[in-house]
């Protein structure tokens, strides 16, 4: 998945003629802190919610000085890139130019967590097995092969670590309910299991404790 792919029709970008009062308010309808200020194609700049506050919101924002110039991805770049530049700005869009640097569109941060809500990994219920281990221990190939053993697949796989320390944590979201056979053959190998999760389990323990609550609140 790249950029191109994401960009959301929905927003439109502000011009510099705009007011910050205006700019304020096309933020509140559809819910972001940023948006892109463009001139024709050009991309000027990013200005953010705290941008427009700290000036006055009856001028134009193209007289504003704007604390992230201009933060792009190119439509060709990886999700992960798009991913990265929000988590590294804390942005709720980042703006898409093409080769020549011309603006496209924007993409946002619901458009991201959107795209992966409609993945397999999220939407097929399943299970959840989180492991820790040494990182010079770590084999992807080795856990893939443990659990296609057991006749299971995995849909996707999240790993973290800390720079400071040598032990790796892996998520793993399985395509199956029951996991006794998988968990028990990571522990044969010598694998530390840290927390598991049956999703049907777990789903079910939501709904009796949110049918609690209701029934509290009606009494």
């Amino acid at each position: 998945m790249i950029a191109e792919n994401l960009i959301s029709s929905a927003v439109l970008p502000l011009q510099t003629s705009d007011t910050g009062e205006e700019s304020l308010a096309v933020m509140e309808d559809f819910n972001v802190r940023h948006l892109p200020i463009v001139n024709n194609r050009q991309l000027l700049g990013l200005v953010s919610e705290d941008d427009i506050l700290v000036h006055n919101v009856h001028e134009p924002i193209g007289s504003y000085q704007l604390s992230l110039i201009k933060p792009y991805v190119k439509k060709s770049d990886h999700l992960y890139e798009v991913m990265r530049l929000l988590a590294e700005h804390q942005l709720t869009v980042i703006p898409v130019v093409d080769e020549e640097g011309d603006y496209l569109g924007m993409v946002s941060l619901e458009d991201v967590l959107n795209y992966f809500a409609k993945t397999a990994a999220f939407s097929e219920t399943g299970s959840i097995i989180v492991l820790e281990f040494q990182a010079r221990g770590y084999s992807l190939a080795e856990i893939a092969r443990l659990v296609e053993a057991e006749n299971a697949s995995i849909l996707s796989t999240f790993v973290t670590s800390d720079p400071d320390s040598s032990v790796v944590e892996v998520t793993l979201k399985i395509n199956r309910q029951d996991t006794h056979s998988i968990l028990n053959a990571f522990k044969r190998f010598g694998y530390e299991i840290k927390a598991s999760f049956n999703e049907e389990e777990y789903l079910e323990s939501l709904k009796e404790r949110y049918d609690a609550l209701m029934s509290y609140l009606s009494v």
